[in-house]
Order: C-alpha cells, then structure tokens, then sequence
C-alpha cells in the first residue's frame, strides 16, 4: 500500500491539475447536493436523511481506490491489456445474466444484486468499451493505414467490441445506456485509423443489417419493437399539453426551473421534489439544482462541465500514444452525451430517456464509472508527460 501511494505521489505532478481540481469539485457539490435532492425519497422509503448520501460516499471511495490503481498503471503494459479484455468479458457475461435474472427499474431490466449490493453493469460497460477500442486501434493502427489489403476481418472484431453491449442493452429495454454507447463507438469508429472507404462500406452494412433486425423484431413481437412508456417519450414537443402521461416529469422540470429564477428558492426548499418530480435526486437533479440555486448557480455549473470537456480534449491532442488519444477522446464523448441527453430530454429538446448526469446525479455505478474514466485521462496525462521528459533527455 505504501508503495501504491508513494507512486501516486510521485506522478501527481504530471497529472492535469485544472481537470483534477474541476472534477473534484463537481463530484464534492454532486455529493452534497444529494442531501437536500434526496429528502422526500428518504421520507417516503422511511430511511434516516443522510440514508443516500452515505450510500454514494461508499461508492465514491470505492471509485477512489479503483482510480488510484488505474493512475499507477501503464496503460501500454500486457497486465493493462490483460485486464481490459477480461473486464470486457466479466461485463458481457453480468449483462447477459442482467437481462435473464436482473431487476427491473422504471421498465428496464438493467439491475444486479450481489450479497446485498446493486449495480448496474451497463454504466461499467461504457469505460471497458473505450480502453478495449483504443488498445486495437493501436494494436492494428499501422494494419489499417495500409492500403491494397483486406482489412474487414479486424473490422469486424471492431464491430463485436464496439456494439455487442448494446445489442445486449437494448433487449433490456435501457434505451439511453444503449444509445450512449452507440454514440461513444461511432465517435471512435469515424477517428479511427480505419480507411474512410472501408468506414462507409462498414457503416452502410450495419446500417442495413440493422434495418433487416429490427424489421424481424417487428415481425416477430407484432411491431411491438418499444413499449408503450417508451414511445411515449418522443411526444416531447409539448409536454405541459401531455401533463397526465409523458409529459409529467418534463413539465414539472420546467416548472422548477422556473420557479427558481435567477437566485434560486434557497437550497431545501425546492417544491417540486415532494410528489411532483420523480426520483428527484436521479435523472431530475439539475431541474432541483436549478429550482433550490437559480440559473445563475447553474451557470457554473457549465462552465466546469466546459472546462472538464475542454481539459479532456486537450489531453488527447496531446496525447503521445494512440491508446492515448483514442482513451481521452472515447472519455470526452462519453461525458458529452450523457450532459447533452440528460439536459436534452430535461428541456425537451430531446426524448427523455433517464441518463444520470455526470458528477451530479445519484447512482454508484455511474459514479464509479466516471472516476474510473477521469483517472484513465489522468494516466493518459502522466503518461504524456513522461514520454517528453524521455524525449528531451535523449
């Protein structure tokens, strides 16, 4: 442990401070804000106030403890590689057990319990995806730049890497977990060292095997391809008109936020998180953030999420390895979608889907995730950095 720690030390000065600092301070509110977002599903489940808040603080350190491992490692060693794809199989292997035995929540089956202790594998899915592409991309980067040769047989194993969670997430019927691991494998698809003929001949095939599934899906459960809940969420347009259906959760987001103003109602005292906004400290929270603390609080908020993006971004042009770039890029892409889908659907510019919000949202798994994420930039950082101290000194 000793060892562990005096390594950890020793790379702190190579990490990125300004993504550090923001990140540690979006997490510290997230955390916080718990509390007040909380207290109504504390009253209603009967547990004590802090009840969620001590919950996601064990979470937070086992988040910890993960990424201090992830910083110390090498992310271009054999273990690294080792450990990526065993994950990759480790989470296939939950997810599949998830969508036979899992619990169900909100009309997704995504939902594990182990000794007491429940997860939800897809949020895992998501970094394992990422480090798993990045390591082929940079295994085959110099196979794939060579021209005259057929390279399909590699791009599909690219393919298996890269959709096999959400086919299998998708028969869970967790429609946005499946669409943001979609959008994380298309972003690194489309800058892969791939040949860009070989891109569009790819995407038009999958395209058109999709089409054939879902046509067969259509055929075999009578067009019944979405439940009723789900279709219901793409008559986002108006959802004040559809208040007593879809359009309950929107419209009540819309009303906090109103409510809210510039300043905000003061923090405890939001309106909308007693009976009117469901699970008001998951997928709402920002609705309560801006209610309780006013758009003028709210516009911090952005601003870290810029910054966090930007910093991440930065990494990757930086970034001395291809693992690297491709690691840093897949992080970013991951971060975005989930801010543009959860704020999306909140302002109903998009169909409400129920993704967590980054830092904010209440959920282990998700939290654990995005750690593990932000740590794997951080390696990607150190290890940039040692790379040009090894540079100049040559």
């Amino acid at each position: 442990m000793k060892h562990l720690f005096r390594k950890i030390f020793k790379n702190f000065k190579y990490m990125d401070k300004q993504l550090l600092i923001v990140s540690l301070i979006m997490i510290a509110y997230g955390l916080l804000n718990i509390v007040t977002a909380s207290s109504r599903e504390a009253v209603d489940k009967e547990v004590p106030l802090y009840y969620f808040f001590f919950k996601q603080s064990i979470m937070l350190i086992i988040g910890l403890i993960i990424g201090l491992i992830i910083i110390k490692t090498d992310t271009g060693s054999k273990k690294f590689s080792t450990i990526s794809m065993l994950g990759f199989i480790a989470i296939g292997i939950c997810l599949v057990y998830v969508s036979l035995y899992g619990n169900s929540n909100r009309g997704a089956k995504n939902w594990i319990s182990i000794a007491g202790i429940t997860f939800q594998p897809s949020e895992l899915a998501k970094p394992i995806i990422i480090v798993c592409l990045s390591l082929l991309f940079e295994k085959y980067y110099n196979y794939f730049k060579t021209k005259g040769i057929n390279h399909y047989n590699k791009i599909a194993l690219i393919l298996f890497i890269g959709l096999t969670y959400a086919a299998i997430i998708f028969f869970q019927k967790d429609l946005g977990t499946m669409l943001i691991i979609c959008i994380i494998f298309i972003v690194l698809f489309l800058a892969s060292p791939i040949l860009r003929i070989e891109k569009v001949k790819t995407s038009m095939t999958v395209l058109v095997a999709g089409t054939i599934g879902i046509l067969i899906l259509m055929v075999g459960t009578g067009g019944k391809v979405l439940s009723e809940a789900q279709l219901e969420r793409f008559n986002f347009f108006n959802p004040c008109k559809n208040y007593e259906t879809s359009g309950y959760q929107i419209c009540n987001s819309f009303i906090a936020i109103n409510d809210g103003g510039l300043t905000g109602l003061g923090i405890g005292k939001s309106k909308q998180k007693y009976s009117y906004i469901p699970e008001p400290h998951t997928d709402s929270v920002f609705a309560i953030i801006a209610e309780e603390n006013g758009l003028i609080f709210c516009a911090f908020i952005f601003i870290g999420y810029m910054v966090i993006l930007w910093r991440i971004l930065e990494i990757s042009s930086r970034a001395t390895t291809i693992r690297g770039r491709y690691i840093s890029l897949g992080v970013a892409t991951y971060f975005f979608a989930h801010i543009f889908i959860n704020l999306g659907g909140l302002f109903g510019i998009i169909p409400l889907t129920g993704v967590p919000l980054p830092f904010l949202s209440y959920g282990g798994s998700f939290l654990i995730s995005s750690i593990c994420s932000l740590c794997l930039v951080q390696r990607v950082s150190i290890e940039t950095s040692l790379s040009n101290i090894d540079t100049k000194v040559m």
